[in-house]
């Protein structure tokens, strides 16, 4: 893996989402299911833009090194959102995080694996 262009990436990866949450926000407030509907579009959308940005770059890779970088994506997601989350103004527990939030970037690994499938099959 090529762990600084995959952490930029992976930050990346965090920040837009992080971003349009803030920006729409008030459907959380007062339709729930826009919001999630909205945040899970944009989490396959951005997470595949930058896996397919990731293979354009380095072509060698296979679903190994996909699942490699949809793991690093999920990693730096989640230890991002715990300093917000839990230490920051949300003030949420580790539980409730990751059944509101966290499980939710496991689209990363399984994006990574599919796309570096797809990827092999030319």
């Amino acid at each position: 893996m090529k762990w600084k262009i995959g952490i930029l990436y992976g930050f990346i990866v965090w920040l837009i989402p992080f971003l349009v949450s803030i920006m729409i926000y008030p459907f959380k407030l007062s339709n729930s299911p826009v919001f999630e509907t909205i945040m899970t579009i944009t989490l396959v959308l951005i997470g595949l833009i930058f896996l397919i940005l990731y293979i354009k770059k380095f072509n060698d890779i296979d679903v190994i090194e996909g699942l490699k970088i949809g793991i690093l994506f999920f990693i730096i997601s989640i230890i991002i959102d715990l300093f917000l989350f839990m230490e920051g103004p949300m003030k949420m527990s580790f539980y409730s995080y990751m059944l509101d939030i966290g499980l939710t970037y496991i689209i990363y690994p399984i994006l990574g694996a599919f796309t570096g499938y797809i990827n092999n099959l030319k």
